[in-house]
C-alpha cells in the first residue's frame, strides 16, 4: 500500500495567506456595506430634521397630530413654532407695556384710528383790547361775568380738535379725564386829572373762576383763583395775571367756561389771557 503523500511546507503557507487576504476582502466588503447604509440613514435623518425640514419640500403639516409624533422633522417645527410664539408674546407684552406707559403722559390710542388728538386752547381775539362780556343771564347762577370773546378760528394760537366753542364755552367730545387751564390778564389804565385817583387804586380785587356745566341744574365750580392788589400811585398801568389748572373728569356734553370780576380790566392779549383743555386718559 502506498503512503499518502504528505503536502510541503509552501503549498500551506500560500493557501493560508490566500484565505487571510480573502477573509479581508470579506470583512472590508462587509465594513463598507455597513458604513453605507449608516451613512444613508444619516443622511436620511439630515433630511428629515433641523434645516433640512425648511428646504425639502415636506407635504407633513405643522399641525398637531398622533401620526407626526414621532416624526423628527416635525418636532423641530413644532419646537421652532414653540420658541417664535413665546418671542411674540414677549415682544407684545412689552409693546403693551410701552404704549400704556405713553398714555399715562399723553392723550389716549385709540385702535384703527391712529392718535386721537383731543385739545383745545382758545385765546383773547386781539392784542390789547379789554374784553366787555356780555351780562350773565338772570337764572345763570354763578359768581363773575363770563368771558365769551374767545378767539376759536385757527388765527393766532387758537385750535380746536375734537372740541368746539359755543357762547365763551368749550364743549366736550369724549369722555375722559383733562387738565384744564386758564390765564386772564389784567390791565388797568389809570385816567389823568382823576379827582378820585387815590380812592380806584385801591380795593382792585380780581378773581378768575372756571365752571363745568352739566345735566345738573346748576354750574359746578371748579376752581377759583383770587387776587387783591392795590396798585402804586405812580405807576401808570396796573399789570396782573391769574392762572390756574387742575385735572378733572369730564362726560360726553360737558361745558367749561371762564368768568371772572372787574371783566373791564380784562386785557383779552392772545398770548396773556387764553383758555383750554385736554384729554389725559
Amino acid at each position: 500500500i502506498m503512503a499518502p503523500e504528505k503536502s510541503s511546507p509552501g503549498l500551506r503557507c500560500w493557501l493560508i495567506l490566500t484565505f487571510t487576504v480573502f477573509l479581508q476582502c470579506v470583512c472590508v466588503a462587509m465594513a463598507y456595506m455597513y458604513f453605507t447604509s449608516e451613512l444613508q440613514q444619516m443622511q436620511d435623518k439630515y433630511f428629515k430634521t433641523s434645516i433640512a425640514c425648511f428646504l425639502k419640500e415636506d407635504d407633513n403639516s405643522w399641525d398637531f397630530n398622533d401620526e407626526n409624533l414621532n416624526d423628527p422633522c416635525w418636532q423641530v417645527k413644532w419646537q421652532l413654532r414653540q420658541f417664535v410664539r413665546k418671542i411674540s408674546l414677549g415682544t407684545y407684552e412689552e409693546t403693551i407695556s410701552t404704549v400704556s406707559e405713553k398714555q399715562q403722559d399723553g392723550p389716549r390710542l385709540v385702535i384703527g384710528k391712529g392718535l386721537q388728538r383731543v385739545a383745545a386752547h382758545v385765546t383773547g381775539k386781539s392784542r390789547s383790547t379789554t374784553a366787555f362780556p356780555v351780562p350773565n343771564a338772570k337764572d345763570e347762577k354763578i359768581l363773575g361775568h363770563k368771558i365769551t370773546s374767545w378767539e376759536s378760528s385757527r388765527r393766532g394760537h387758537s385750535l380746536l380738535s375734537n372740541f368746539h366753542l359755543r357762547n365763551g364755552e368749550l364743549v366736550i367730545h369724549q369722555t375722559g379725564f383733562y387738565y384744564i387751564y386758564s390765564q386772564t390778564y389784567f390791565r388797568f389804565l389809570e385816567p389823568e386829572n382823576d379827582s378820585t385817583v387815590g380812592i380806584r387804586k385801591k380795593n382792585k380785587q380780581m378773581v378768575q373762576y372756571i365752571y363745568k356745566v352739566t345735566d345738573y341744574p346748576e354750574p359746578i365750580l371748579l376752581m377759583k383763583s383770587a387776587r387783591n392788589s392795590c396798585w402804586s400811585k405812580d405807576s401808570q398801568y396796573g399789570l396782573y395775571s391769574i392762572y390756574q389748572g387742575g385735572i378733572y373728569e369730564l362726560q360726553e356734553n360737558d361745558r367749561i367756561f371762564v368768568s371772572v370780576t372787574n371783566a373791564q380790566l380784562v386785557d383779552m392779549d392772545q398770548q396773556a389771557s387764553y383758555f383750554g383743555a385736554f384729554l389725559i386718559g
